[in-house]
């Protein structure tokens, strides 16, 4: 199942999904009927040059939702908040959900409309989804920053393409899944979207002003592609370093490009990022998936369980046996 539509400023997502698939529309929303799946999409005028659009469903098939580029470039910026629930059936089988949570980890991008882009959702699980389309003067005006610099100078007043990768924090993701409940029977329903709309524009850049100010590269799809070949090959063994060389000769990129748009595009540099992976699936591996902590530490590539045991309390601030044994 796969959806394509190419972003302009009065694009209607919900209408031309319902067109496309032929659900019915009302009030800039639709429910997904059941053969396809369960949940909606709903579509909020937050204001003018601000809009927000929720996907909340669990769809029967794969579903590839692509962006295509627009003719022309335009002064909206695409901000994506996606959040997978591994499926209850996933826990059943400790490998299957370890590599669900690798490949369908939840993430926020922040990109030029001018960029194609693809999502896919895989089938049977939860997607908490949702999409703001602000113009830069609007966002600018949100934030209210004096002086610029770094991913925030390029996000509100460069004219290259950009494209930055976060992390869904999980104050974020509680928003979202706020956000899925709201009943839209309510009369006051758009003035709660609008409110957690702001909410998570506010939470996205708190982060991203602790980012380094150094210069910011422009990126084309081309870039992008092999920067999530290089995560994706990063990922693929937690027990196991990134080999930069290895890494920059597979993506056909230099080693120097690599780094320099690595750390651009997902906040931190290539070591730093798989570290912090690591301790992230050390904790999944413990609390849902029913390892010990030796057979943790010993499948991250931990010779030394010490070693292990200090770093997840750096990263946690608790041992690894309290984390298994916490609530």
């Amino acid at each position: 199942m796969t959806f394509e539509f190419i972003v302009q400023p009065n694009f209607n997502f919900v209408k031309s999904f319902g067109e496309k698939f032929n659900i019915p529309v009302f009030n800039d929303g639709l429910q997904i009927p059941p053969h396809m799946g369960k949940g909606h999409i709903k579509m909020v005028d937050v204001e003018p040059g601000f809009k927000f659009v929720l996907h909340h469903y669990t769809l029967k098939e794969d579903f590839h939702l692509k962006r295509k580029p627009p003719e022309e470039n335009n002064e909206l910026v695409s901000i994506v908040f996606n959040s997978n629930e591994i499926p209850m059936d996933f826990t059943k089988e400790r490998e299957s959900a370890v590599q669900f949570l690798k490949t369908n980890g939840s993430s926020i991008q922040i990109a030029s409309t001018a960029l194609a882009t693809e999502t896919f959702f895989p089938a049977n699980a939860e997607v908490y989804f949702g999409v703001i389309g602000i113009k830069r003067q609007m966002l600018a005006s949100l934030l209210r920053i004096g002086e610029t610099s770094g991913p925030m100078e390029t996000i509100l007043h460069s004219n290259a393409l950009f494209f930055y990768h976060e992390k869904m924090i999980p104050e974020v993701v509680r928003v979202l899944k706020q956000v899925s409940e709201i009943n839209g029977e309510n009369k006051l329903s758009n003035l709660l979207y609008s409110i957690k709309a702001h909410e998570m524009i506010y939470l996205l850049f708190d982060k991203l002003l602790d980012r380094a100010v150094e210069k910011q590269s422009p990126v084309n799809r081309s870039d992008i592609d092999k920067l999530y070949a290089i995560r994706t090959a990063i990922l693929a063994d937690m027990g196991q370093p990134p080999q930069l060389n290895a890494l920059a000769k597979m993506a056909g990129m230099s080693e120097t490009k690599m780094k320099q748009l690595f750390k651009q595009v997902f906040g931190d540099t290539i070591y730093n990022y798989y570290q912090n992976e690591r301790m992230q699936e050390a904790g999944f591996l413990l609390k849902h998936a029913g390892y010990s902590v030796s057979e943790t530490g010993y499948r991250l590539g931990f010779s030394n369980l010490s070693h292990f045991s200090r770093l997840f309390e750096k990263y946690y601030g608790i041992t690894p046996k309290k984390y298994t044994l916490a609530g």
